[in-house]
């Protein structure tokens, strides 16, 4: 920024007030009057009388103009939340959702930074006039997943707020939930209908009702296209149905955002597998397009001995059998191997069924990063501490241990580094210290990958593939001309980026083969 001299009265409030402290004022002009009307250009550093400016304006540490701390979520205490499986993070109240609604200064930062570019400035705006229903209609520009990423969303537009540089970022996510909250479902389903296109040619099939999936069904069911998805699942949903828990995202919530997808006349297949159910080929045959979003639901394992035990579990496969409600014996001593948030997920829900089952938690968490760097976010690892769960950083997996055919522990040994100089993985340890955790149950969060048989040998050969993952281009289309593919499966876990994904590959199917005649020749 630049200073005009000319017009600028000293007030200094321009640095105050900036967010980033990217505006300064030199000493070149300097008031040394009673009068504020007038200044006087000092060229001599040390100023006139004796009296000198060496830094120019300095910025009281004492007061600001800016409302630099962030209005607290008001959160269920962990003595209460353990005991069962309600929310945990109850939402602000209406004068809340104002006070922090009004810190935010529009500059658009966030915007830039997230994956879908959601108008957060023009609904965070919307919330501080108390226009609801204009916030969700703003919500909806841009994301359908609205109750699920007003709660379980990344955001990584709270890293790139302006607020943030000086303070506490607006609390972008949380704000996003209250007017999905506050208004009547009846009338969410009618504002993201607004501007709904009149039926057109084209036909496109969908491979999974996880975010990637839906979303693109919703931008393509608002284009006027007809959409089927197909979802070997009972429920649609994906991995916030079957992954994320209940108390972090409450599945009538995950409902009310697939419900407005539906009503915009999206059909969903659930209990219909790709593969058996359907074949390729014939998706092939019936639709102009298809979209692969089959998403990561298939663990990976570390290898270490005695990972093939029954009692030793992958992270997806705990999670789905706990919220898909599936006969379960619950552990009385249980290990998580992983620090992240599907490790965090892990480690809670079996505090809770502990909790309920036997009285008391015992669940340890063993990670190779030291604490600074564990992947799972901050609040995650604070929340799970608070409700019982013990965190041990810098220690790697060694075995586990079986006698007589029962599983016993996890013997582990401690983690001096992760990455090698190149920055590779390749953790190193220190063999000599050992350490042995009691667990009826270990469960591996070390990562998780596409289960994509279903393709079929012949297609399987057809794509390209990177790293297990299949080559998509910027539009998402993969080496065959019918086929796009988008969100886990491309990206990795994550809500924001699947939606965004969805949303790419809408758009390409729309430029690609919607918008010319019906037929064989809507192909690329």
């Amino acid at each position: 920024p630049a200073i005009d001299y000319g017009r600028c009265c000293w007030c200094a409030l321009c640095v105050d007030i900036c967010p980033t402290g990217s505006i300064a004022l030199s000493r070149e002009y300097i008031h040394i009057s009673s009068d504020l009307d007038t200044f006087f250009i000092l060229p001599d550093p040390n100023g006139m009388h004796g009296f000198g400016f060496p830094e120019g304006w300095a910025k009281s540490r004492e007061s600001d103009f800016l409302d630099l701390k962030r209005q607290p979520m008001p959160m269920l205490p962990p003595e209460e939340r353990i005991q069962s499986f309600a929310e945990i993070a109850l939402g602000y109240d209406d004068e809340t959702a104002v006070l922090e609604a009004s810190r935010c200064i529009q500059c658009g930062m966030c915007h830039d930074a997230c994956p879908t570019h959601m108008d957060a400035p023009q609904y965070i705006r919307a919330i501080w006039e108390g226009e609801m229903e204009e916030a969700v209609r703003w919500i909806y520009r841009t994301n359908p997943f609205a109750h699920v990423c007003g709660r379980v969303c990344t955001h990584r537009c709270e890293t790139a707020c302006s607020i943030g540089r000086r303070g506490e970022p607006i609390a972008i996510r949380y704000l996003k939930r209250v007017p999905m909250d506050r208004v009547p479902h009846q009338r969410v389903i009618d504002i993201a209908a607004e501007g709904k296109a009149e039926r057109r040619p084209g036909r496109v099939a969908v491979i999974g009702a996880g975010p990637a999936g839906l979303t693109a069904a919703f931008d393509l069911a608002k284009s006027g296209v007809e959409v089927v998805v197909f979802e070997g699942m009972p429920e649609p949903g994906g991995m916030p149905r079957y992954g994320i828990p209940v108390y972090r995202l409450p599945r009538e919530r995950l409902r009310d955002d697939i419900d407005v997808i539906e009503k915009m006349g999206v059909e969903i297949r659930s209990n219909t597998w790709v593969g058996k159910d359907v074949t390729m080929e014939a998706l092939e045959r019936d639709f102009n397009a298809v979209i692969l979003a089959a998403g990561l639901f298939e663990g990976r394992s570390t290898r270490i001995p005695g990972t093939d035990h029954p009692r030793v579990m992958r992270a997806v496969a705990f999670l789905r059998k706990v919220w898909a409600g599936e006969p379960f014996e619950v552990p009385k001593s249980l290990v998580v191997i992983g620090g992240g948030n599907v490790a965090m997920d892990v480690a809670r829900t079996a505090a809770r069924l502990q909790m309920q089952r036997y009285g008391a938690v015992q669940v340890d968490v063993v990670a190779l990063e030291d604490r600074d760097h564990m992947l799972a976010d901050p609040e995650e690892i604070q929340e799970a501490e608070e409700e019982g769960v013990r965190i041990h950083p810098s220690r790697g997996p060694k075995q586990c241990l079986i006698e007589e055919g029962a599983l016993k522990g996890l013997e582990t040994v401690r983690c001096l580094s992760v990455f090698d100089e190149q920055g590779r993985f390749h953790p190193k340890y220190d063999e000599s210290d050992v350490r042995v955790f009691e667990a009826e149950m270990v469960v591996e969060a070390v990562g998780q990958m596409a289960k994509l048989d279903f393709l079929g040998e012949d297609i399987i050969e057809k794509l390209e593939w990177v790293r297990g993952r299949p080559k998509v281009d910027e539009e998402g289309r993969t080496a065959l001309p019918w086929l796009w593919a988008a969100g886990d499966v491309v990206e990795g876990p994550d809500v924001i980026h699947a939606v965004a994904g969805g949303h790419r590959v809408a758009k390409s199917i729309l430029r690609h083969v919607v918008e010319v005649e019906h037929g064989k020749e809507a192909r690329p």
